[in-house]
Parts: structure tokens; sequence; C-alpha cells
């Protein structure tokens, strides 16, 4: 029997051309897969083959595990101080060895193994495919549809190698069927997955700015650079472009000469409509200009919030909005500021009641009269903060303000200031370590929460998203990110208690 496992070895070895050792690994594991079929438990089995005599032995071995892990596998597994009991020299992650029958190799063994080689090499064959497919550093794949599956998500070969394109990543009411050529962003490389190891997508950002590099030489020498892309796949887009040469005009450039570049990229995303927008350093300019086509009447940055107020007039409030809120919110997405559109009333309106907010604090915590307040809030005074350390001198340029009037004003702001300050430390003082020190909670969030007698962790997992909103002034994304981690504990206790 010897005999015939090396010359089995040996002409497997021969016949796929790989290594002797290769082979004898295969058939070890071949047989160890058999002598585990014989257990009704889940063991360890190894098979050990002499490479000289071909002699085998065959193991069941359990693995050392740390005695607080506890056993997860007790077929498998042997905890520490039960291990030492038999030898003091084992430690975590050694293995204890027991050898048991071994099963002759038969027809069926040496089919298996060949199987297990087979397999081998196919797996080697996919990879270097893979690799060297990967390594022209494509970002586009393009293809043919070989097949559409049961899901609805289509495989896409290109030679020898095949991609995944799934129906969540295809354009909305788009009909690809077999045989259909197409292109798609290589979104993940995954060799561990079953089938196709490319996953790719037609409905990222991304692809869309690959296609424009692809169509626009000046993108991909580095003279035009595109910024932000945002994208309602099948419908609409925009994108940010920049010129690092003045003398290039950027929107120009994507666009083409008669729009053919811009309309290159049109026909092969189903007809998106696509808007090419100047980026700008300027945040309020850079708004405007992703509003486009509407004209924007004024616009109010809130740098605290991240948003901007933006009116505009009752002809362009309909552009400004677009169907179903769509050009404010790919706008919004392309320059990753909250955008609040409104007409001139409804923008008069809000500055009244902020006015109006401003007065109070500024009677109430000043203690000087209406007029005064007013004086202040029309000079663009809108915090105490700003009174209390706006340079002296600056204060004295406002008309009817002398050096007493200014002096008394800051320091009545200071005191206001810190009695605020006292106030808000007392207040936080009641909150628990564990709310303190959550990742996300902010010192300003930190003093709102206290206020509505949000005190610990819990308390904070037991509010609904849209509770947050309104206490701490975040939209529905940092809500629920917060509320989710403020949670995350109970499951890790549900968990620990599982086990």
């Amino acid at each position: 029997m010897n005999r015939e496992l090396l010359m089995l070895v040996d002409a497997i070895s021969l016949e796929k051309n790989v290594e002797r050792d290769v082979v004898f690994g295969a058939i070890e594991l071949a047989l160890a897969q058999a002598s585990k079929k014989l257990y009704k438990e889940d063991v360890d089995i190894r098979v050990a083959i002499d490479r000289d005599s071909g002699d085998y032995e065959t193991l069941r071995r359990w693995l050392v595990v740390p005695d607080e892990a506890g056993l997860q596998n007790p077929d498998a597994e042997e905890l520490l101080m039960d291990a030492q009991e038999r030898d003091p020299q084992l430690q975590v992650g050694d293995y204890i060895e027991e050898q048991i029958e071994s099963i002759p190799i038969g027809r069926i063994g040496a089919m298996a193994a060949k199987q297990v080689i087979l397999q081998k090499i196919r797996e080697a064959e996919r990879a270097m495919l893979l690799s060297n497919f990967l390594s022209h550093g494509q970002k586009i794949f393009s293809g043919t549809i070989k097949r559409v599956d049961k899901s609805g998500d289509a495989i896409v070969e290109n030679g020898r190698i095949e991609a995944r394109l799934r129906r969540s990543h295809m354009i909305p009411k788009e009909n690809l069927r077999s045989g259909d050529r197409v292109k798609a962003l290589i979104m993940e490389v995954n060799p561990e997955l079953r089938g196709p190891a490319i996953l790719l997508s037609r409905t990222a950002p991304e692809f869309m700015m690959e296609l424009f590099r692809n169509e626009v030489p000046e993108i991909g020498q580095g003279v035009v650079e595109i910024k932000s892309c945002a994208r309602d796949a099948g419908s609409r887009a925009k994108i940010a472009v920049v010129s690092h040469d003045p003398r290039v005009d950027p929107i120009g450039t994507s666009v083409g000469i008669r729009a053919t570049r811009v309309n290159a990229v049109t026909n092969e995303l189903a007809g998106e409509k696509v808007d090419v927008v100047l980026w700008s350093e300027d945040p309020a300019e850079f708004v405007i200009g992703a509003l486009s086509p509407a004209q924007v009447q004024s616009i109010y940055v809130d740098e605290e919030t991240h948003a901007m107020d933006v009116v505009v007039d009752e002809e362009n409030l309909a552009n400004a909005i677009g169907r179903g809120g769509q050009n404010v919110r790919l706008a919004s997405d392309l320059t990753g500021w909250k955008i609040n559109i409104m007409d001139p009333a409804e923008s008069a309106e809000k500055q009244a009641n902020e006015d109006s907010q401003i007065r109070e604090l500024f009677m109430g915590k000043l203690d000087v009269d209406q007029e005064m307040a007013d004086m202040l809030i029309a000079e663009g005074f809108t915090t105490l903060e700003e009174i209390a350390y706006v340079p002296l001198q600056e204060m004295l340029e406002i008309e009817g303000f002398d050096e007493e009037t200014v002096s008394e004003l800051r320091a009545r702001a200071k005191d206001a200031l810190l009695t605020l300050e006292i106030a808000r430390e007392q207040s936080v003082s009641q909150v628990a370590q564990d709310l303190r020190e959550l990742e996300g909670v902010s010192a300003d969030l930190l003093v709102k929460l206290a206020e509505r007698q949000v005190l610990s962790r819990d308390d904070l997992a037991d509010l609904a998203t849209d509770e947050l909103m309104e206490i701490g002034g975040l939209d529905e994304k940092e809500a629920t990110d917060l509320i989710v981690k403020a949670r995350a504990h109970w499951f890790d206790n549900d968990q620990a208690q599982q086990v």
C-alpha cells in the first residue's frame, strides 16, 4: 500500500505538473476529511504522510484555549488548566494530539485527493488571472453579459475574467440582457467570494467620474480636476470641476464641443442628465453654482450647523428645489452642505424670529432696553461672546456709543457668560460618565442633553431619532449614528449572556 501511495503521488504530480509536496498535502487533506466522516461530533483530524516511505498516521487533536474563554467546541478544544495536567509545557494555541486508527487510502481516497488537487489548480489559475487583470490598474470593467441569474444579478465576462453586477447597482429601469456590452465601476475585489471575485456598480458617483476621466484628456492630465459628484442614477447628476490652469475653462472642457464629451457619458448612463458645476473654495459660491439653473437672491451661511439658508424668488423656487426635491438634494450631496431653500417671505419671517430671540437675550442678560438691543442687532451682533470680546475700538465706532457705554456693555456680557458657564457646569455635573465618554457627544450637546434630563447613556439610547434631532440640532444621519452607538452595549450584554 505504501508503495502504491508513492506511485500515486508521482503519477498525479507528473500529470498535473505540480510539486510532490502539494500532492501529499492534498492526499493528507482528503484522508483527514474522510476520517472526520466516521465521527458524529465536530472533531479535528490531521493526517501526516512520510514523504520517503509512504507510511502515514491519523491524529485526532484538541486546540488549547484560555480558561476564561471557555469551550466553544468541546470535541476539538481543551482548556489550558486541563491541558497542563497532561503536560505542563502546553500553552494556549498548542495542540494535544492522540493517534487513532487510519483508514486505508483505497480508490475513494485517491479520487478524493485528485479532486482536491484539481480544485487547488483551478483556484491558483483563477487567482493568477485575477492578479494579471488587476495589475493593469483598470477602474472600469468592460465586458459582455454572460447571463442574468434568478436574483437579477448580471455576470459580466471579459475574456476569462468574470465579474458580478448586482441588481441593486444597475441603473433603474435599465434592462440588461445576455450578450449586451456593458461598462461598470470595479467596486470591490474579494477572492474569498464564491463565484466572481469582482463586484461592479453602474450607480456609484465614482463611475461617472471615471467615465469623464476617460472622455476628457485634460482630467487625466491633471489640468482639470473633478472635486465631487452626486447622482440620482438614471435621472440626473451633478459634477463639480476646477481648472488648475487659468487658460482652461473647466466647464467648457468637460462638456466638450457641441456637448460631445458630456453626451458620451450621458449615453453610457441610459440618458442620465449631467450638470457640470464650477467648484469654488468659497462654500457660498459653490452652493450657488450647484443650485444652477436656479438664480439665488441671497444666502446665509451657518458654519456651526454646516447649513445654508438660500433665498430665491418665486420664479426660481421650483427650479431651485427641483422635481421631488431632486435639485436641492443633489446640490447638497455635491457640496456637503445642508441647504434650506426659502422664498423672501419665509426668509424675512425666519430673520424676524431670530432677531426676536437675540433681542430677548440682550435685553435679559445685558439689562438693556429694546432700542439698545436693536442697535446691537443692526450692527451685526448676535451673541454675548461677540459683545464681550469684540475689540473696544470697533464698538466705539457705533454711533451714540461712548467709552463708558461700551465698557459697561462688555462687563455685563462677560458677567452673563460667567453665570451661564457656572450653570452649564452644574447641569453637566449630573451627567453620568458613560455618556460623557461616548464618542460623538460634544460639550455643547452634553449641555443640551443635560437640560432635557438625558443624563446617561441608556437615557440617550431610549431617545427616538427625531427627539435627538430636536434636542441637539443634529441631522437625521448624525442622530441615528449617535443612538446606535449609545445602544451598542445593550447588544454586547445580550451576546455575553447567551454565551
